[in-house]
């Protein structure tokens, strides 16, 4: 005989004595004194009518008598299947969920406590006093995020988070991308110029606030512009000396606002050289399993009483409200884990029209022309260490999203994302029309999606290659437009018949000033293959209609050659050095200006894009706004019970759920954690130290004399761990933290099979790949020698106490 049970929307089928032991291990762990009427469900579940339960009786007699330890491991596991049917309330996925820390009181706590947290909701959050989120950073807008581990402001993130700051400050000479960087003083520590450290203070539900006087009935321009004042006058009402960010959730059907505190003045602490914090490079992007030991330390400065400050020597460093203490108790299977954050975007709202568009136009292009670009950086990075410390971190930024689109697409199809998400909207349209009131406010929500994809797919090709291939293609032509477009400061005072020469200067001198740095990190013979490659990428795949006419007229007085016309502008630009910038500059006027060939080429572009894609993006912007307000507010409603997180939108969030392995195709199953044997077992023997295998040979002795010491577990060094967190890009740096609050690791990457996640979680596949903190604390500590760093660490061991800057403690509080 067979039954089963249902979850996600899938049947399991089990046999009956499974079922009985099933029903053995949920007595075991919740005891006999449950309602009837929920044992009726119990049986219900795992498919037992009540006929055949003289069996299920016996079980229940052995199992109220012997509760073992087996029990109380199996309630974690089992509890957040079952959860449901017990409390019949709202559904609550513990992995999937990017949920906000203001709400995990109400909505997550009591299954975090399930899980194994052992926390209160307050010590994760809260406004009143010390909590874990006063230790999470977020880095510049977003970009990244960084935990503190120290009471002196030391900060942990990714290495490829700090990769800018780290090639900004690279020579020949002091190659720290290769060498890596390890300050033994303060005095050591190098400022990074704009990186900046947001500590979130408060987040407040504004939602009644900011929908006053909002109605359905109004249109979405109508709507948008109430929003809008009705945000400018919230901010207003705020204090100063905060950063005010009011955002939107669920499109616009709740709005949420954060108060943070702005730290400018950021100084980079350590790195490990990139042959450890990247190892594997592209090759082990997004795979596990992983052996890349990819962190990094800044150190956040505060001015004299502990408030944001502009660079200064007298700053002092930042004293946290919280810092995270470290464990290294390590990690097993089925642990819980948790990690707090700044995720930056996801799009699980997507329809089914939008997952075709992006698999068969947008995400191809992308890899295409990111490929092209790729092998021209790669090609001149190999000419020499200048170029290749020049182009590096901006090759990094174009490799991993390249490696990203293409894995998000074939997961895409191998997932069958838009057969999941065409049922969910088949059901949505019978939900609809079964309601006259639902017909009215949702009935052309679906048929606007597909009219918005109809019209966007026209145009689609010719936004994609102008941003991927245009503007953030060659240098010269952002650098143009940025310095010398229509809006710029020179041009505007040229326009004028009587220039004043005092503004001319100060205007002259600014863009010298933007020059230093684009010129330190510029090579023109890279750049006239980009502009090449990337002029005929973009004629070849765009339809004509959107090809600048100056485009049309370059194409056609170089004999059809783009080569042809790199070649000869580059042997004459004033755009490609310093010196001939700063020659040009003396006496420019816009009638020079309008010779230069690239100036125009580039104005063409822009006014292509103001007049032809901008308005066709605004006009689909408003309507598909309007769409996916509905279509979420639809969902949420036909779905009561069902607890649903927003999109990331680099606010903070949480997520937890366990310490996991996965088994991603029939005949392979991946362990939930590596260690060196790994590391060894990729090496390539070479004495290129910038090979993705090399594997330093410092590092090598030390892991073949297993010379771990307190970092090593079982006779090896713990490299990086697995757990089915939610996570995604601006989630990098993130720390995982266990169920007391201790750190054990920073996240990093997601794995290959999963990486239509941003679309739709996959929750059998979906991990979230971790630099295990005993392998961090090893590298600072044993390899680098920075044992300082870890001395300021509070430092957890179960075995020996806490050790709180090198000195042996008892166990404390985690606030204490």
């Amino acid at each position: 005989m067979q039954s089963g049970y249902q979850v996600n929307g899938e049947w399991h089928k089990r046999s009956l004595l499974s079922r009985y032991c099933l029903l053995t291990v949920y007595y075991a762990c919740f005891g006999p004194n449950i309602h009837p009427q929920i044992t009726k469900y119990i049986i219900t579940f795992v498919g037992i009518t009540l006929n055949e339960n003289k069996a299920f009786e016996d079980c229940l007699k052995r199992t109220n008598k012997h509760k073992t330890k087996l029990a109380a491991k199996m309630k974690k596991r089992i509890a957040v299947v079952l959860s449901p049917l017990l409390f019949l309330q709202v559904l609550v996925h513990a992995n999937e969920g990017m949920w906000l820390p203001l709400l995990i009181k109400r909505l997550n706590h009591v299954d975090m406590q399930k899980h194994g947290l052992q926390l209160t909701a307050e010590e994760i959050y809260s406004v009143n006093n010390a909590s874990i989120k006063d230790a999470i950073v977020m880095l510049g807008g977003g970009f990244c995020t960084g935990e503190i581990i120290s009471s002196k402001g030391l900060m942990l993130t990714n290495h490829h988070c700090a990769y800018d700051a780290i090639q900004q400050h690279s020579t020949e000479e002091h190659d720290y991308l290769t060498d890596g960087f390890w300050a033994m003083d303060g005095s050591q520590e190098i400022p990074i110029e704009g990186l900046t450290a947001h500590f979130l203070e408060r987040m407040d539900d504004v939602t009644s606030d900011v929908l006053k006087g909002v109605s359905e009935e109004m249109s979405h321009a109508e709507r948008s512009q109430l929003v809008a004042k009705n945000i400018a006058d919230l901010k207003a009402q705020q204090g100063s000396g905060f950063d005010v960010q009011i955002k939107s959730f669920f499109e616009g059907n709740e709005y949420y606002m954060f108060k943070y505190r702005v730290y400018s003045d950021v100084r980079l602490v350590g790195a490990p050289p990139s042959s450890i914090g990247k190892f594997g490079g592209d090759t082990d992007n997004w795979m596990w399993p992983r052996h890349t030991c990819d962190f990094a330390m800044f150190r956040v400065y505060a001015g004299q009483d502990n408030t944001p400050a502009q660079f200064s020597k007298n700053n002092q460093p930042y004293k946290p409200k919280h810092h995270l203490p470290v464990s290294l108790n390590g990690v097993q299977e089925d642990d819980f884990a948790m990690i707090l954050g700044y995720p930056g975007s996801t799009d699980r709202y997507l329809t089914s029209h939008g997952v075709k568009s992006e698999v068969e136009i947008e995400q191809p292009l992308r890899v295409k022309i990111r490929r092209k670009k790729l092998d021209i950086y790669g090609e001149g990075m190999a000419k020499s260490d200048h170029i290749r410390i020049q182009y590096a971190s901006k090759y990094a930024g174009v490799s991993n999203y390249w490696k990203y689109f293409i894995g998000q697409t074939e997961q895409l199809g191998k997932n069958k994302v838009f057969d999941k998400k065409k049922r969910e909207e088949d059901r949505f349209a019978g939900w609809v029309s079964k309601d006259a009131k639902r017909q009215k406010l949702y009935g052309s929500v679906l048929k606007d999606f597909e009219d918005v994809y109809a019209n966007k797919n026209k145009y689609l090709a010719a936004s994609v290659a102008f941003e991927e291939a245009i503007y953030s293609g060659p240098d010269l032509v952002a650098f143009m437009d940025r310095n010398f477009g229509s809006r710029s400061l020179l041009i505007q005072e040229l326009a004028k018949d009587e220039p004043n020469k005092k503004i001319l200067d100060k205007a002259k001198q600014n863009i010298l000033a933007v020059a230093k740095e684009h010129f330190k990190n510029y090579n023109a013979e890279v750049d006239k293959k980009l502009v090449a490659e990337m002029l005929s990428m973009y004629q070849d795949v765009v339809p004509e209609e959107f090809h600048p006419a100056e485009l049309r007229e370059i194409h056609r007085k170089n004999k059809k050659s783009f080569n042809r016309f790199a070649t000869k502008y580059f042997a004459k630009s004033p755009f490609v050095s310093m010196q001939k910038l700063e020659a040009f500059l003396k006496n420019i006027s816009l009638k020079k200006l309008k010779k230069d060939p690239m100036y125009n080429l580039t104005q063409g572009f822009i006014q292509m894009y103001i007049s032809k894609l901008m308005p066709a993006q605004q006009m689909d912007g408003a309507k598909f706004s309007e769409a996916k307000r509905k279509l979420i507010k639809g969902y949420r409603e036909m779905n009561p019970n069902t607890v649903y997180a927003p999109d990331a939108n680099s606010t903070m969030r949480v997520t937890y759920g366990n310490v996991l392995p996965y088994d991603p195709k029939d005949g392979v199953v991946y362990k939930f954690i590596t260690t060196q044997k790994g590391v060894l077992e990729k090496e390539v023997k070479t004495d290129d130290k910038n090979h993705e295998f090399y594997v330093d040979r410092k590092l090598k002795r030390l892991f073949e004399a297993k010379a771990f010491g307190q970092y090593g577990e079982d006779g090896n060094l713990p490299i990086c761990f697995l757990t089915n967190n939610d996570i995604t890009g601006g989630n990098s740096g993130s720390p995982v933290i266990n169920g007391k609050g201790q750190l054990i690791g920073c996240a990093f990457d997601g794995n290959w099979e999963a990486m239509s996640g941003d679309i739709a979680f996959e929750d059998k596949l979906q991990r979230t790949i971790t630099v295990d903190i005993r392998y961090v604390l090893f590298i600072i500590d044993k390899f680098a020698g920075a044992t300082h760093l870890v001395n300021e660490m509070t430092v957890i061991n179960d075995d020996h106490g806490i050790l709180r800057e090198g000195k042996k403690t008892s166990n404390q509080d985690m606030q204490k």
